[in-house]
C-alpha cells in the first residue's frame, strides 16, 4: 500500500517527472521516534505515554497526509507539516549529492532516508532536505541524479545559446554606436579600442 499526494509545483513551466510515493509505515516511525526522544528523561515518560496513546496517533496520521515530494525537470520540491507548513524547493542544478541512509530504526521499519546536499550549504546548517519513507528510495535517488545530470548537460550543450549569442551581438552593436559618438573616437566600424 502506497500513499501518494499531488504536490504543489511553483514554476508553471516545469514538467513533473515524478511524484514520490511515501510508505504509510512512516507514520509509525515518526510515532516511535518521538516517543523514544521523550522517554530519555523522567519528565518525558508521562508525555511519551500521552504521545503514543493519543496525540502522536493524530499527529503522525496528519503528517503523512500532508507529506509530498515532487521531482520536476528543473526542481525537487518537498512539502510537510501540520501546524507549521514547510515547502522547500531546490533547483536541480544546486544539488551536489543525494545520500541514501538506513539507520537501525529505519531498517526495522523497512524505510530509508534520502538526504539532499546542495551547493553552498554550510556544515552547521546541515542538509537542505531529508526525505524519509519514499517508496523505492534507491530508484527515486537515481531519478533525481539522472534529471540533475540531464539539466546540466542541456545547459552545457547550449540550449538557449542562440538567444544568448543574439543578445551579446546586440550589446556589441550598442557599444560600437556609443563609442562612435564619443568625442575623439578613432576606432573603425566593427572594432572596439582596447
Amino acid at each position: 500500500m502506497k500513499h501518494e499526494i499531488e504536490a504543489h509545483v511553483v514554476d508553471s513551466s516545469a514538467v513533473v517527472v515524478q511524484n514520490a510515493a511515501f510508505n504509510p509505515v512512516v507514520r509509525y516511525y515518526i510515532l516511535l521516534q518521538v516517543a523514544l526522544v521523550l522517554m530519555v528523561s523522567i519528565v518525558g515518560i508521562p508525555l511519551a505515554i500521552i504521545w503514543v496513546c493519543g496525540v502522536g496517533q493524530w499527529y503522525s496520521r496528519l503528517f503523512l497526509k500532508n507529506l509530498a515530494c515532487t521531482l520536476t525537470n528543473k526542481t525537487l520540491s518537498f512539502r510537510f507539516g501540520i501546524l507549521v507548513h514547510v515547502d522547500k524547493t531546490i533547483p536541480l542544478e544546486n544539488i551536489q549529492d543525494v545520500t541514501f541512509y538506513e539507520g537501525p530504526l529505519l531498517r526495522r521499519f523497512r524505510l530509508a532516508m534520502l538526504r539532499v546536499e546542495t551547493a553552498g550549504q554550510s556544515d552547521s546548517k546541515g542538509n537542505e532536505m531529508s526525505l524519509v519513507g519514499i517508496v523505492d528510495a534507491h530508484a527515486f535517488r537515481e531519478r533525481v541524479l539522472q534529471q540533475r545530470d540531464l539539466l546540466k548537460q542541456q545547459a552545457r550543450s547550449g540550449a538557449g545559446g542562440e538567444a544568448q549569442t543574439a543578445a551579446l551581438l546586440e550589446i556589441r552593436d550598442v557599444l560600437l554606436r556609443i563609442e562612435a559618438r564619443l568625442p575623439g573616437a578613432k576606432s573603425s566600424p566593427g572594432t572596439i579600442n582596447q
